[in-house]
């Protein structure tokens, strides 16, 4: 039996604990003057949370820290003007795959990702660097100074990567290898669901590190375990010091959503189930979103209660859900819907989805080993391609213990693409639709290397012949009945923006220059690459299907019929009839080219012909 509180709600506690959920980085353990321990705001890193620029503040507390942290940070938050080009002749069953492959750095890749992939993420699985003491080849400019400084001193060449090794005589040896890693964990949160997981393998280097770091980024009562994995078979000859390191380890987390409760702050009694709800006891959730208009627009609706009519304006920072998710959840009922007229809908959450996670499994695995994934490679692509490949086996378990049979696994240090053909497995032995998405950096093969030798120029081309090739195997053999055969993947590179400069800074452009710029986009910009920009920029599914129809002469691209329509004729030819029977297919979003339009009149008239013939469409422009 439980003590009733018998005091009000403790207001600065509830405060914390939003902050918790939204930050949990700035939640630290402090002492009270009589020797309690309690939770506290640190500010300073709030502060740094919400500066655009590096904040100063107090160097000693009980949390990690490291020289180059705060720069970090402001790299995590930082925006980049940044696209994915779709790379059709790369990419395999491009119109109808739902799977990605995104070739480039991976922070430019997640950041890329926010929208579309916000909260829709069940499995991420990485491999990173083990800092021992190789090339960090990723260009964050988070310590040696400027970039002018990296290319005077041939610390970087002239594409950008970093030509320096991270050497233990390095002073800075594990704080470059965390402030690597800092930013590209807390931009992949964002992409967890609720009940998301993210497994990371490491070995002895930085295993202490990466738990801290995880303990900050997830929060402490996120911590699921650590999976000890005894990648060697035989005896390791070579060890200097006599011991043979025979294992390395995999580090869980779950995602903390927006349950303040979760983990070692559950509370059981919250969990009722006064509707006699077939799915178990549940308890009421918040929806409210985390982010501005200006940062999450897709996140920015009114919520209509079907059953009544009664709308609710957005909350300031938005919902938690887009619109397609939203009305999900309504369909299944676990929208709750207010009494008062002032009240905002709040979600059903469900015990049974507190739940451990993995059933039938143990911390120690010790049937698979490294040798497993270089025979597999090896098997697909020849001898000595990739060195030290991770099992796709290894994964495969990770992944059917911590995912349903319709998730979307990301790795985003993608090698040789273990993930991706664990995925394209367990979707042939049990007929789910498993999506991946793999980003992957096109690091140069060694020259003279087997890879170099067999003609691969990248790490990243290495990635997308081995999807191929275990792709095609793996529909050769026996699978599942309902299996949707999908081995494919579409292909997009990380690229500067589409749009000219001016188009983001037009009050800096000289009168004089104002000829050059009568077109607000590069020259070399195919419509295709325009589409994803904008799919991008709207937060819309990357792998949703794509056709494109002639109308009135036009071509017009309709993303899944009629979540997005776009024309990008440059040639004026956007008139009011165009317009009226383009809106005849009422889409959800239409974007137009700014130049296509015939004169000022007819994009001044575009919303009210929309408003009239297809009131639900939203009008954009670039």
């Amino acid at each position: 039996m439980n003590k009733l509180k018998m005091h009000t709600i403790n207001h600065t506690q509830q405060n914390i604990s939003l902050i918790r959920e939204m930050f949990p980085s700035c939640i630290v353990e402090s002492i009270d003057n009589e020797g309690v321990l309690k939770l506290e705001v640190d500010f300073d890193q709030l502060r740094q949370e919400l500066s655009e620029s590096i904040v100063e503040g107090q160097q000693e507390r009980y949390q990690l820290n490291w020289p180059g942290k705060r720069e970090a940070l402001l790299i995590a938050n930082a925006p980049i003007a940044k696209t994915l080009r779709p790379c059709h002749e790369e990419s395999v069953n491009f119109e109808t795959t739902k799977n990605l492959f995104i070739e480039g750095d991976n922070l430019d890749g997640l950041k890329l990702l926010q929208e579309a992939y916000l909260g829709k993420v069940k499995v991420i699985y990485i491999d990173p660097p083990y800092n021992t003491g190789n090339d960090f080849i990723y260009d964050d400019d988070f310590s040696e100074g400027s970039e002018a400084f990296l290319m005077r001193s041939n610390q970087k060449d002239e594409k950008g990567n970093r030509l320096v090794s991270n050497k233990e005589s390095n002073g800075r040896f594990h704080s470059d290898w965390l402030s690597m890693l800092y930013p590209r964990l807390k931009l992949a949160r964002n992409l967890l669901k609720e009940d998301g997981v993210i497994f990371i393998s490491i070995d002895d280097g930085e295993l202490d590190n990466l738990k801290k770091l995880c303990d900050e980024v997830y929060g402490s009562e996120n911590f699921i375990g650590i999976f000890v994995w005894k990648s060697r078979v035989s005896e390791d000859t070579r060890a200097i010091n006599g011991l043979s390191t025979d294992h390395e380890y995999v580090v869980c987390y779950k995602n903390s959503g927006d349950m303040a409760l979760r983990g070692v702050e559950k509370d059981l009694d919250k969990f009722k189930n006064p509707d006699n709800d077939p799915r178990g006891p549940w308890r009421s959730a918040d929806m409210t979103g985390l982010a501005t208009k200006d940062k999450r627009p897709n996140l920015h609706y009114q919520l209509i209660n079907p059953g009544t009519g009664a709308t609710y304006e957005c909350p300031p920072k938005g919902w938690r859900f887009d619109a397609s998710t939203m009305a999900k959840k309504i369909t299944e009922k676990r929208v709750l819907w207010p009494s008062a007229d002032n009240g905002r809908p709040r979600q059903k959450l469900f015990l049974d989805e507190m739940d451990s996670l993995f059933k039938n499994i143990s911390s120690v695995i010790q049937d698979i080993s490294t040798g497993d994934g270089t025979r597999e490679v090896n098997a697909l692509l020849g001898d000595g391609i990739f060195d030290f490949p991770k099992p796709s086996k290894l994964i495969e378990r990770l992944i059917e213990q911590a995912a349903d049979r319709h998730a979307i696994v990301v790795d985003f240090f993608a090698g040789s693409a273990s993930t991706a053909e664990a995925v394209l497995r367990l979707n042939r032995t049990d007929g789910g639709t498993r999506k991946f998405v793999m980003i992957q950096l096109p690091a140069p093969c060694v020259k003279g290397s087997e890879a170099d030798k067999s003609g691969y120029k990248t790490i990243a081309d290495i990635s997308k012949e081995r999807i191929r090739r275990s792709g095609n195997r793996i529909i050769s053999g026996t699978h599942h009945k309902d299996w949707n055969k999908d081995i494919g993947f579409r292909v997009l590179k990380v690229d500067s923006s589409n749009m000219a400069d001016v188009y983001y800074a037009p009050d800096n452009l000289e009168k004089s220059s104002l000829d050059l710029f009568v077109e607000n986009i590069k020259h070399d910009r195919t419509s295709d690459d325009l589409l994803f920009q904008v799919m991008l920029d709207w937060g819309v599914d990357l792998t949703l299907p794509i056709a494109k129809q002639s109308i009135q002469d036009k071509d017009v691209f309709f993303v899944d019929r009629n979540a997005l329509a776009a024309c990008f004729d440059k040639h004026g030819g956007v008139d009011e009839d165009f317009v009226k029977e383009l809106a005849t297919h009422q889409p959800l979003r239409v974007v137009f080219r700014d130049s296509g339009f015939k004169n000022s009149a007819v994009k001044i008239n575009i919303e009210q012909i929309f408003k009239l013939l297809s009131p639900v469409t939203e009008v954009k422009y670039i």
